[in-house]
């Protein structure tokens, strides 16, 4: 990832297509060791590439990745909806869990007393 922000801060910067010493340079100038390696493989496969649209690619495989928070609702709707309610139950025992240990948590003094 280091050199992945390297390389667009670089891009960022001015320089269409930074080489590796730029890459080199701007991991070095926060104290990061450059991998050469790393660094020939990101500029392989970038090589004659536009960032933008490198960039807008990506956004699109993203936009297809599931992010979280539909796991639930999907096992209820594959189970025909069974689960629902055993679901709802549990969800309002971790509630109410939650709220006994905050009530802990100011062990018995206040901020404005």
């Amino acid at each position: 990832m280091k050199v992945i922000a390297a390389y667009l801060l670089a891009v960022l910067g001015g320089n269409p297509s930074p080489s590796a010493a730029d890459i080199k340079n701007i991991l070095g100038s926060v104290g990061a060791e450059a991998e050469d390696d790393k660094i020939d493989l990101l500029l392989s496969q970038v090589e004659g590439k536009d960032i933008t649209e490198l960039i807008a690619s990506g956004r699109e495989k993203l936009a297809s990745v599931p992010s979280g928070g539909g796991v639930a609702v999907a096992a209820v709707a594959a189970s025909g909806g069974a689960a629902a309610p055993a679901a709802a139950a549990e969800s309002k025992k971790e509630e109410k869990v939650e709220e006994k240990e905050e009530s802990d948590d100011d062990m018995g003094f206040s901020l404005f007393d």
